[in-house]
């Protein structure tokens, strides 16, 4: 049983019942357990020892793949003789599902000869291991060769007649076939007596045999002798010797541990003694860590009581840096505690592919190229087409190979666009200056038109740019152009003006002077020969450089004299 904290517990209900519980088999008025899961050495009243509870495990785990138990019967004597006597059906006639090497080890546990069974827990435990690891336990190997060696013996033949048997040929004959009464009281009394002769068998079996007195024998030291010696130094004082193997890490293999009773103890002549003899000491199967990190795999072996050895490294195309690529002893092998496990650990590829992080931030950067076993130097320079802080690329390049005994690489990380002096825009026309602003990367504005003079020559042209020319800027920074338009100028009165000082007025105001035609006046008027007329008109508004047209005053013809003359005379 599993209590939640892990912790196993072993139960019997069978030997919690009454003593006079059916289901029981007793012995001295103390219950000795439940005929279902006896021993054959038990239902024959042979001492028990841990061999027995070899089989009884072998009973529950046959019951556990088949849903029944190897033996039944209508009686405990009749399913105890079944142990004794009789072959369990196997388990995989039963239960196809089961599989063989699963089966070997069923098999095994149930062997009638204590010697055929597993020799202790461990070596079942071990057993059971390699089956859910894949490997072949021992039981199917022992089967496999034992096979091969010779014929398997037939199954002892079960008795003429069983107690058992007995019962269920009367229960079971037809209605028309069945005795009288006089029969069925003759069949019971012979039941009763087959009963009872088993019962007294079973009794004397479970007896010591000798009915008196014997002679008391003290059990001698056989501490440190050879398992050979000892038996022979036991038998010659007329015991019998029943022995145990046992780990131990202090005895050397094939010697003597100790007995059972302890040496000096006096007992009956022709007493068994439990001779335990050192099977040197306890191995257990090295775990698997193949495939783990060098943590996970040392905590595994420290778990399992071994100690991890040498740890090397190898070069592995195929196994991640740093898990383990092989261990020796292999995985399953059995080994006793303290055992060194040697690691060998992938040291990734001979040589490593550089990661692609162009784009990446600085950071992200970093710790993937570290995380993959290249050291990294970081530089920094401007850039227009990749934001500060982020990686414009790597020398090697993406995609290159780096060796392992120098796997550097530089990371340059953007600082941002480089500034650069601003072009000088004024004086071209605004196309112009978009084409110029786009080829350096700039954005061009055009805002309000600006004032010119005439005599500047930027009138349809850039006249204006904020910043000025050769400011620093930087990629995408914005320009603000003016473009230049003519100012507007009043037209003087140049009424009375001579051409010549017409023309200087107007020069001043940025207007250029036409005569376009001349103009009679009086000559009384005092503009004969000066500006009579203008267009536009004095105090008209237009744009510096407009041509202002003036008339010449000029004085009428003189009028001509008509001489009439005097009519004819009649």
């Amino acid at each position: 049983m599993l209590t939640p904290d892990g912790s196993v517990k072993v139960t019997d209900f069978g030997i919690a019942r009454a003593l006079d519980d059916s289901e029981e088999l007793t012995r001295t008025g103390a219950v000795i357990g439940t005929a279902t899961y006896f021993s054959p050495e038990q239902a024959q009243g042979l001492p028990a020892d841990a061999r027995s509870d070899i089989y009884s495990l072998g009973v529950v785990l046959y019951e556990l793949l088949c849903g029944r138990p190897p033996f039944q019967g209508e009686s405990p004597v009749a399913v105890a003789y079944q142990h004794v006597s009789a072959w369990p059906a196997p388990v995989s006639s039963i239960n196809p599902d089961v599989p063989p090497d699963l089966e070997s080890i069923v098999d095994r546990a149930m062997e009638k000869d204590p010697a055929a069974r597993y020799q202790t827990a461990a070596e079942m435990r071990n057993d059971l291991l390699r089956f859910l690891r894949g490997d072949t336990p021992a039981a199917a190997v022992a089967a496999s060769e034992a096979a091969t060696q010779l014929l398997a013996s037939p199954p002892p033949p079960p008795p003429t007649v069983t107690p058992d048997e007995t019962a269920r040929h009367v229960a079971m004959q037809p209605l028309d076939e069945r005795p009288s009464s006089a029969s069925y009281i003759v069949a019971i009394v012979a039941l009763l007596v087959l009963l009872a002769v088993g019962i007294f068998i079973l009794s004397r079996l479970l007896s010591d045999g000798n009915g008196g007195a014997t002679n008391q024998v003290a059990i001698p030291s056989l501490t440190n002798l050879t398992q050979a010696d000892a038996v022979d130094a036991l038998q010659e004082l007329g015991f019998r010797v029943r022995l145990r193997n046992l780990p131990s890490t202090t005895v050397p293999e094939g010697f003597v541990i100790d007995t059972d009773p302890p040496a000096g103890t006096q007992v009956d002549e022709g007493s068994t003694v439990e001779v335990r003899v050192s099977a040197g000491p306890e191995q257990f199967p090295i775990p698997q860590v193949i495939g783990l990190t060098e943590e996970a795999a040392r905590a595994l072996i420290e778990e399992q009581g071994f100690v991890v050895g040498d740890v090397t490294s190898r070069f592995s195309t195929d196994t991640d840096e740093g898990l383990v690529i092989e261990q020796d002893p292999d995985a399953g092998d059995d080994a006793p505690p303290g055992t060194a496990v040697d690691l060998v650990l992938s040291g990734g590829p001979f040589a490593l592919t550089v990661p692609d992080v162009t784009g990446a931030t600085r950071d992200a950067a970093v710790s993937q190229l570290q995380a993959e076993g290249f050291e990294v130097t970081v530089e920094e320079e401007a850039s227009n087409d990749v934001l500060e802080g982020f990686v414009i690329r790597t020398e090697p390049g993406a995609g290159q190979l780096v060796g392992r005994e120098d796997p550097t690489v530089t990371v340059f990380v953007s600082t941002g666009p480089e500034p650069f002096a601003l072009p000088n825009f004024v004086g071209l026309t605004v196309a112009d200056a978009r084409d110029l602003a786009a080829s350096v990367g700039l954005e061009l504005v055009v805002g309000d038109p600006v004032d010119v003079t005439l005599a500047s020559g930027l009138a349809g042209f850039v006249a204006e740019q904020t910043p000025a020319a050769n400011s620093e800027v930087t990629v995408n920074d914005t320009v603000e152009v003016r473009e230049g338009v003519l100012r507007s100028v009043q037209v003087p009165d140049l009424t009375g003006l001579t051409e010549s000082q017409a023309a200087t007025l107007l020069a001043s105001q940025g207007l250029d002077l036409l005569v376009i035609g001349e103009v009679q006046v009086d000559p009384n008027s005092g503009l004969v020969g000066r500006v009579a007329g203008q267009d536009p008109a004095a105090n008209a508004t237009v744009p510096e450089g407009t041509i202002v047209g003036v008339q010449l005053g000029v004085a009428p013809p003189p009028a001509t004299t008509t001489t009439t003359a005097p009519p004819p005379s009649p």
